[in-house]
């Protein structure tokens, strides 16, 4: 919409131009003017470059030739030139009409310098002389409020150190989109070698070696790259979840839709179209998934927005299919246009680019916060990530550190590399995030198992994230957000359910836990401590956050009806033998009552106390003795 809103003006201060009585009598430079504007409007800038400056050879004061060499400058990116232009016009004319016309481009042409003083002197002159044209009037203020916001804070530069990455992976023309793992082994990004026939989007793979540094990019998969472009991805946490951009070659609804694929074992799947409740007859590209791949954030253009392209959101249900897309409202989107839109891994932290916000001028990054399901006002990531040049992607790590995104190289017209910043402490996410990943095996034979893990948070009894591991090597990862006691299920057809504990409710996730889960066969004599399992102190009583965990057991001998098991209760060495065998023979109770409320037969449940005659650990320290003080659940004959 702004683009086609200033394209609109500058259309309309040419015509302005054009149907006043021209300052030139000279023939020879009116044809070159006119012929000249043939070549501009149909983008061949060269060309109209090339017959403008012959027409002010032919007279130096041509005022109309200044201002449309100046604009087509303007059209080139070369604004540097267009701001001398425009400098020589304004001195020459003494037609006020036309000393505001000049004002209101040079200020735009200052602003896009980054140099905010010049433009905001510009912009100030302009609208001191301008009444009447109030689409004009708007857009100069919008830019007076990014020259005045670029003034305040271009200083704030230190915190960021930015610095480019190796040229290992920085070895094509055009390298940006960059998104990693939540473990941050692989990094995905969307590459171009440059202008002329091989100018062609794919989507590249670099992984980290062990000294740090990023290995050489290879396609991501002949599945997925093909001879059109392929670009602008996300990925799910444990990378093997790819959405991506596809605008020609495959079937589709609009201009450019979303396309999915699925990583099996080492390979991609073949993509499919994500369908009608994401994609429209319009445009949809850029998108970002939630760490377990159930929600997904998108830019398009459709109908019915805020601005012209605005960011939406769609849900996966249980069932794998996506919610009808909507649209993320005011407190995001702005009339103008929002982009690249990236959700951190804690899944209420989201950054994205726009233009319809106080900036530094052009598109900048802003970040927001949801809090009590309401997303909060953006604020500005600052510079040197933002500047007065446009910004369009950012990737933040999920400990909240580091940031990646693609910067365009100074005097190297349509080249950018990745670059990795330290991301300032109030701009980082509120809940930073961490992952725990390993490989799910049968315990007997030690091969793979495809299995379903999910995390709950024990305090609401709420599922937090739902992932698979992987049906030919097992492995799996999952996304642990600071500010949750979470309970993490790992489960299989005809295994039993394994469980752990990460109790993040008051601190900092630590760096990445890897832990190896093996499955038993739900035979007689497998058993498992249930690591959910909550009492007071010396009490017996179930703490309430026990609920996910006893829900747990109701489901797997719902599942397996066949099935009894004993219930038992252990304790550390302190005290009598005599208490303790009685207060775990109470601990134990509890939890079988609490099966039988929710309709077990009682006769499959035996429950015992063992005090502390069975331990799995030396009662010599306060961890050991709290490892001893456990409920188990073991099959039965």
């Amino acid at each position: 919409m702004k683009i086609l809103f200033s394209f609109l003006l500058i259309l309309s201060c040419a015509v302005t131009f054009s149907q006043a009585v021209l300052s030139t009598k000279n023939k020879k430079a009116i044809e070159l003017y006119t012929t000249a504007d043939n070549f501009r409007v149909r983008g061949q800038y060269d060309q109209a470059v090339n017959l403008l400056v012959q027409a002010l050879e032919k007279d130096k004061d041509f005022e109309e030739a200044y201002y449309r060499l100046g604009i087509t400058f303007k059209s080139m990116h070369e604004y540097g030139k267009s701001v001398d232009i425009f400098q020589k016009g304004l001195q020459l004319t003494k037609d006020p009409k036309r000393q505001k016309i000049f004002c209101f481009e040079l200020g735009d042409s200052y602003l896009k310098l980054g140099n905010y003083q010049n433009a905001l002197d510009y912009l100030n002159r302009f609208l001191d002389a301008e009444i009447l044209n109030k689409p004009k009037i708007e857009l100069a203020q919008f830019w007076k409020r990014n020259a005045e916001f670029g003034l305040r804070n271009i200083k704030n530069n230190s915190q960021f150190q930015p610095h480019k990455l190796n040229d290992s992976l920085n070895r094509f023309k055009m390298q940006y989109f960059p998104v990693l793992t939540a473990d941050e082994q692989q990094m995905i990004f969307t590459r171009r070698l440059g202008a002329g026939q091989n100018d062609d989007e794919n989507l590249v793979i670099s992984t980290r070696k062990p000294n740090g540094d990023w290995g050489l990019p290879v396609s991501i998969s002949p599945n997925i790259n093909t001879d059109d472009n392929e670009g602008t991805c996300t990925i799910s946490a444990d990378g093997r979840q790819l959405i991506f951009t596809s605008c020609l070659g495959r079937k589709g609804y609009g201009s450019c839709d979303l396309f999915q694929s699925k990583k099996i074992g080492d390979e991609w799947t073949v993509p499919v179209n994500m369908g009608a409740q994401i994609n429209s007859a319009a445009w949809e590209s850029q998108p970002s998934l939630s760490a377990d791949g159930r929600i997904i954030y998108f830019v398009s253009d459709r109908r019915g927005g805020q601005g012209g392209r605005d960011l939406y959101f769609s849900y996966q249900t249980d069932d794998g299919k996506w919610t009808k897309a909507e649209n993320m409202g005011p407190l995001v989107n702005t009339g103008y246009d929002e982009f690249s839109p990236f959700i951190h891994s804690n899944g209420r932290t989201l950054y994205f680019a726009s233009d319809g916000r106080p900036g530094f001028g052009g598109y900048d990054i802003y970040k927001t916060e949801k809090e009590s399901n309401q997303w909060i006002e953006p604020v500005n990531f600052g510079y040197p990530v933002n500047d007065h040049e446009d910004q369009f992607s950012l990737f933040v790590t999920a400990d909240g550190e580091r940031g990646y995104y693609s910067h365009e190289e100074a005097r190297q017209l349509n080249a950018t590399k990745i670059y990795e910043i330290t991301v300032p402490e109030d701009l980082r996410p509120k809940l930073v995030s961490n992952v725990v990943k390993g490989i799910v095996w049968d315990k007997q034979t030690k091969k793979p198992l495809k299995s379903k893990i999910e995390l709950f948070n024990i305090q609401k009894n709420e599922l937090v994230s739902r992932v698979n591991s992987d049906s030919v090597n097992g492995s799996y990862l999952m996304v642990l957000t600071q500010g949750a006691d979470y309970a993490l299920y790992v489960s299989a057809e005809g295994y039993l359910f394994k469980n752990l504990n990460f109790n993040y409710e008051n601190e900092a996730v630590p760096k990445p836990v890897i832990i190896d889960i093996d499955l038993e066969k739900a035979n007689a004599g497998a058993s498992i401590v249930l690591n959910n399992i909550f009492f007071e102190y010396d009490k017996y009583e179930l703490q309430e956050k026990s609920i996910t965990e006893l829900d747990r057991i109701v489901q797997f001998l719902t599942d397996n009806p066949r099935i009894r098991v004993e219930i038992s209760g252990h304790t550390d060495n302190k005290g009598s033998d005599v208490y303790n065998i009685q207060l775990s023979q109470k601990r134990a109770q509890s939890v079988a009552d609490y099966l039988v409320t929710k309709g077990l037969d009682a006769k499959r449940l035996k429950q015992t106390g063992y005090g502390s005659h069975k331990p799995i650990s030396p009662n010599d320290t306060e961890d050991n003795r709290k490892i001893n003080r456990r409920i188990e659940f073991r099959i039965q004959n």
